[in-house]
């Protein structure tokens, strides 16, 4: 079991070097061109935003990525959920190997109005002491509408040292969840949850390739995941483009990271912005980058490396 356990460090701490050093680059001169476009896109958003903007892309049909000021540490507000959502999806496979104290999907919550904080929408519903939700309930409230509450619920059962495990694991330095939702002292003395575009995009890509659970357990991650929601990321794409994706917001930042699935050609997209002047022009900013991107590897999947537009069969 110990040898497993390096030999899977090892496999992420090789997918993390390899997102480091591989710069995103086209499989062919007209493609590489196609792309110098999006990256263009992406300047010209960066000049525009009255604030700092991070952002890491990754291909995941040939694994090449893109980054612009992608090794920044940022708050990431309630994109850290991603980490929480991932470790109950651990702890469920664990559990279901045989591991004891371990948490389950299906472990019920009956509701506390101790656990009530602010933003937690769906949890302040709950009739207290009679109304119950099963851990997965809550993580899709955590995640739906990032209903605080439920998070902190999860985080307690979960263990916070054990959602620093995870990360810590998949060889990621800077991701880490520091404290409960609102928890406003703990924000005063430094605590923050914090990440990089690069390391959130290479732990939703670890995710993707199965790195981090099971099939099945990856699977419904990214059902729960992919729950619509109101995001920046999606915000521009056509209706029917699946995204499994959490969004942040702060005072001044605002981030969004997710798994664009467009046809034959998915891709990670992270990007997180932070001294922010504007707040509702730094998430019109996301949702242009993401926008670009999705036109770039859209068009990638459905032509031939000759650019023709091929229709499917």
């Amino acid at each position: 079991m110990r040898d497993r356990s390096r030999a899977r460090l090892t496999a992420c701490l090789s997918a993390l070097v390899a997102l480091t050093a591989a710069p995103l680059r086209a499989d062919s001169p007209k493609q590489d061109l196609l792309f110098k476009k999006l990256e263009a896109a992406i300047a010209k958003e960066d000049r525009d935003l009255d604030g700092v903007l991070g952002v890491a892309i990754v291909d995941l049909t040939s694994g090449q990525t893109y980054a612009h000021n992608a090794d920044e540490v940022f708050p990431i507000a309630s994109s850290i959920k991603l980490a929480v959502l991932a470790e109950l999806y651990h702890q469920a496979e664990q559990a279901a190997g045989g591991a004891a104290g371990k948490a389950t999907l299906a472990d019920l919550y009956t509701m506390d109005a101790a656990d009530l904080v602010e933003d937690s929408a769906v949890l302040a519903g709950l009739t207290p002491g009679v109304s119950g939700d099963a851990n997965r309930e809550l993580a899709t409230f955590m995640v739906t509408v990032s209903d605080n509450g439920a998070t902190n619920v999860l985080i307690r059962r979960l263990g916070m040292e054990n959602v620093n495990a995870l990360l810590a694991g998949q060889g990621l330095k800077e991701t880490r969840l520091r404290r409960k939702m609102i928890d406003l002292e703990a924000a005063r003395q430094g605590r923050e949850n914090t990440s990089t575009p690069r390391e959130m995009a290479a732990f939703l890509e670890a995710l993707y390739r199965g790195r981090v659970l099971g099939k099945a357990m990856t699977d419904d991650l990214f059902k729960v995941l992919s729950v619509p929601k109101d995001s920046s990321i999606p915000r521009e794409l056509p209706a029917d483009v699946r995204v499994a994706d959490k969004p942040g917001s702060l005072e001044a930042v605002r981030t969004d990271s997710g798994i664009v699935f467009a046809k034959d050609r998915p891709f990670v997209i992270s990007v997180m912005t932070t001294f922010d002047g504007d707040e509702k022009a730094a998430e019109r900013t996301i949702s242009r980058i993401a926008a670009a991107a999705y036109r770039y590897f859209d068009r990638l999947g459905r032509s031939s490396p000759y650019g023709r537009a091929v229709p499917p069969r």
